[in-house]
């Protein structure tokens, strides 16, 4: 339970009406914090904006502010009216394909949507912000499972953008006292236990959902890529970590910080690998249903494997994900049938 200091704080939440970002802001109100969502709502949903402030959580307060990072104005209006304590930075594109495709869109929302970011909160005296980064900047792995020491060489712009962001903020550091903690995630999976929000991606290119968009969607069938994998089914191994225990994460992360904490990042997974057949399977398993599949060659640029080491969050911020990969696919299908309600409305 947060002290009463600390319950009158002000947390900004930009992509808060997003996937990873309404999940944090719901954490958030729960543990007494006033939110401050900012977002353009090119990714985010309004819906989820108005699910979010229905929430009803003791003490706080919840606001919404339609804006974009890339205008100035836009943030100093939301820092000129709010006594803004500390940030948690969500918005950017994500799309790895994409982002190879159109470096150019990536670079400009990213890094210079942070930078925007950063300058404003800085002139507002805001030195605290937590970063989602991601296991993109690691890039192919040279061993498994990764830690925090493992080389940062990103494959593809996305994860360019966010390591480009880890530098800016460890000079910004130096400089000017700017404390942040990076957060880099591994596979994200899962929706809120009471079906509230969810993924809400379009188009959606996360594994999870789309296999689960099958039995809503009659004639789609999933695409499994690469079967010759050097791995314990032959299908690629990836960390699952459930969006609530990331959330938690969240918010240890932001108490760090509050509490005089220095800037530093940890790696955010279980340091468990589901192989893509035993995802497919479990999601067979919750669904009581049989999915059609299509045996696909590999993707370039896919690896083997890639599972987090989490030791470090575990030891400094005392985080332990504890919701297993059933438990995030049962939350998931829950979520797709009721976005399929809410679409066909």
């Amino acid at each position: 339970m947060l002290s009463q200091k600390e319950s009158k704080m002000n947390i900004l939440v930009t992509g808060g009406a997003g996937y990873i970002g309404s999940h944090n802001v719901i954490a958030l109100l729960d543990a007494g914090y006033n939110v401050i969502i900012f977002d353009n709502l090119e990714l985010g949903h309004i819906e989820t904006v108005e699910t979010l402030k229905s929430i009803k959580s003791e003490g706080s307060v919840i606001d919404f502010v339609k804006g974009n990072l890339l205008l100035i104005q836009d943030i100093e209006s939301v820092f000129s009216k709010h006594k803004i304590d500390a940030i948690l930075h969500f918005a950017a594109y994500s799309q790895v394909a994409e982002s190879v495709k159109e470096p150019q869109k990536y670079y400009y929302n990213n890094v210079l949507g942070t930078l925007n970011l950063l300058n404003v909160a800085m002139d507002y005296d805001v030195k605290k912000i937590v970063f989602s980064s991601t296991a993109a900047t690691y890039g192919e792995p040279e061993y498994v499972p990764i830690d925090e020491k493992h080389p940062q060489n990103p494959i593809n712009t996305y994860g360019k953008t966010k390591l480009m962001i880890e530098n800016i903020m460890d000079d910004y550091d130096r400089a000017y006292g700017l404390k942040s903690v990076r957060l880099r995630y591994f596979n994200v999976a899962g929706a809120d236990s009471q079906n509230r929000v969810g993924e809400w991606h379009n188009p959606e290119t996360h594994l999870i959902p789309n296999i689960l968009k099958s039995t809503s969607d009659t004639g789609k069938v999933f695409q499994m890529f690469g079967t010759d994998y050097d791995t314990k089914d032959g299908t690629c191994v990836r960390d699952y970590i459930n969006v609530e225990d990331l959330a938690n994460a969240h918010l240890l992360a932001l108490k760090y910080l509050l509490d005089g904490g220095e800037t530093n990042y940890f790696n955010l997974g279980t340091k468990e690998g589901s192989s893509v057949k035993e995802v497919f399977d479990m999601c067979e398993k919750v669904t009581g249903k049989k999915f059609p599949v299509k045996i696909q060659p590999r993707r370039a640029g896919d690896p083997a494997i890639l599972i987090a080491d989490n030791k470090k969050a575990k030891e400094i911020l005392g985080w332990t994900p504890v919701r297993s990969l059933e438990k995030s696919i049962q939350t998931a299908y829950r979520w797709e049938q009721e976005l399929s309600k809410r679409l066909a409305n």
